[in-house]
């Protein structure tokens, strides 16, 4: 506890960085917390600044037959979407009974830190892989940047009459670099997953901050095995 003291001490005056994603406490002299977590004005307690019921992000919809974004398929968000992700992962399975396609899920906090969970398929994917490369060059990845998926209109004038249909494009501008890193610690210190969407049979070609508590990997795998 001494030596906690003294480094404490010592990052409160400059002479010793305060480890990745981790401050002084307001409150509390001498302590560190998570930056993700912040005092309650009545106590001082420390608690999370996110609202996330683990496994259970709020589900963020996009309707490729409408352009549109949702939540939950109700309330309407527009035909364009910002966010800084927490954490993401593009895979092939096949999840939502819609047989196995390439996904790209991922997290992020809305403006009320609620976790908020968005999938795209097919052409979208692509598009933010695409997006993901030019990131690689720029020495950047989707976890320090600010992203924004519009709805791009489409038609198919193979069949009669022509569909219409939607698909995202992806810009980006620089990240808040503070944001950035209380993103990474929360990824870091808590299971960001979505249960609906987590098999054992995906096949995950990127990710990061996605994480899936043990037991659920666990008890995944022995129904695979079962079956």
């Amino acid at each position: 506890m001494k030596k906690q003291s003294q480094f404490a001490a010592q990052v409160a005056e400059g002479s010793t960085p305060a480890p990745t994603g981790f401050a002084l406490t307001d409150t509390q002299p001498g302590v560190m917390v998570p930056v993700w977590k912040k005092p309650d004005e009545e106590t001082g307690e420390y608690t999370s600044k996110y609202r996330y019921l683990e496994g259970r992000p709020r589900q963020i919809r996009f309707d490729a037959k409408e352009g549109q974004f949702t939540v939950e398929g109700k309330e309407i968000l527009g035909p364009s979407l910002t966010f800084q992700p927490l954490a993401w992962r593009i895979f092939e399975d096949n999840i939502l009974e819609l047989g196995r396609k390439k996904w790209a899920e991922l997290f992020y906090a809305d403006e009320r830190h609620r976790v908020c969970a968005v999938l795209f398929h097919g052409f979208s994917v692509e598009n933010l892989l695409k997006l993901r490369e030019s990131l690689f060059y720029d020495e950047k990845s989707l976890s320090q940047v600010r992203l924004t998926a519009t709805a791009e209109r489409k038609e198919n004038t193979k069949i009669t009459p022509k569909a219409v249909y939607y698909i995202a494009q992806f810009g980006y501008v620089e990240g808040e670099q503070e944001a950035v890193a209380e993103g990474a610690a929360f990824a870091r210190d808590n299971f960001v997953y979505r249960d609906e969407t987590f098999t054992p049979n995906a096949t995950v070609k990127f990710q990061h901050g996605y994480q899936v508590p043990r037991r659920e990997a666990d008890e995944a795998t022995a129904l695979k095995l079962a079956a």
